[in-house]
């Protein structure tokens, strides 16, 4: 098993190497969306403050964009209703 601050640090890397989101991380690691977010901003600022500083960069970028990827996911709800 892995301990909390290495498994901060892995999450961490992950979303700035993928650029992905808080629930994207969740689930590649199989983990709840409370905990990436708590390790992202609490533990591994106390660990790795750097690393947790380009972390929360890329989800603050992603949290600026989720509206535009929730409306993309609408749209293409109702275009592939209308096809079928």
């Amino acid at each position: 098993m892995i301990d909390i601050e290495e498994r901060a640090k892995l999450l961490a890397t992950y979303i700035i190497e993928t650029k992905s989101t808080v629930r994207q991380t969740a689930k590649k690691f199989n983990i709840s969306k409370s905990t990436v977010h708590k390790d992202i901003s609490e533990r591994l600022e106390k660990v790795n403050p750097s690393l947790a500083s380009e972390a929360k960069k890329v989800l603050q970028i992603n949290k600026s964009e989720r509206h535009i990827r929730g409306g993309m996911a609408t749209k293409l709800k109702y275009q592939n209703e209308k096809v079928v």
